[in-house]
């Protein structure tokens, strides 16, 4: 029995092909193109660029000041489910803060970062409506879901995103210590 290399070859490619081919359009047009879009068209978001991997979900948001973000991550989980069911929801929102944001936000760092290690999330809000005042225009607010708080600051045109993980990074042992 002689094998011919040229059919096994070119029999082996075109199911390689197909296989890949199929995987990616079924991925692309099954599941990215819808998911993208129906977070695109939720108010308040300009773009979405969605990275599907085995294990998570991410998406790098651009979006408008005032956007709910705790609302967005809840539609998301809603009308997304099926795809993010068993995976991890990662969020990673463009910045479009400016020095004055950064400044005011540096001085509420401290008293929300002991707000959130001591799981006394009301001070959290406590914390911002006494320094929002303090800066005029500004527009401060706190939302919380199961797992994380968002922290959302307007200044006009300029907007700060903060998403804080409700549940702490446990902090091991160091090898070298």
């Amino acid at each position: 029995m002689k094998l011919r290399i040229f059919p096994i070859v070119a029999t082996v490619v075109v199911s390689a092909l197909l296989l890949f081919g199929g995987w990616y359009g079924y991925r692309q047009i099954a599941l990215q193109s819808p998911f993208e879009k129906m977070v695109t068209q939720y108010n308040g978001v300009n773009n979405v660029q969605l990275n599907i991997n085995h294990n998570t979900v991410t998406l790098k948001l651009d979006l408008k000041p005032q956007t709910d973000l705790r609302d967005l991550v809840q539609h998301i989980k809603d009308k997304g489910g099926s795809l993010i069911r068993g995976k991890e929801l990662k969020l990673e929102v463009q910045d479009h803060s400016n020095e004055a944001l950064n400044k005011w936000w540096s001085e509420a760092l401290f008293p929300i970062a002991e707000a959130m290690e001591n799981k006394k999330y009301t001070e959290i809000t406590s914390t911002l409506d006494k320094l929002k005042n303090e800066v005029p225009g500004l527009k401060a607010t706190a939302e919380m879901d199961d797992t994380n708080v968002y922290i959302s600051l307007t200044d006009g045109k300029a907007s700060k995103f903060i998403i804080l993980p409700r549940k702490a990074e446990q902090v091991g042992v160091w090898n070298n210590a």
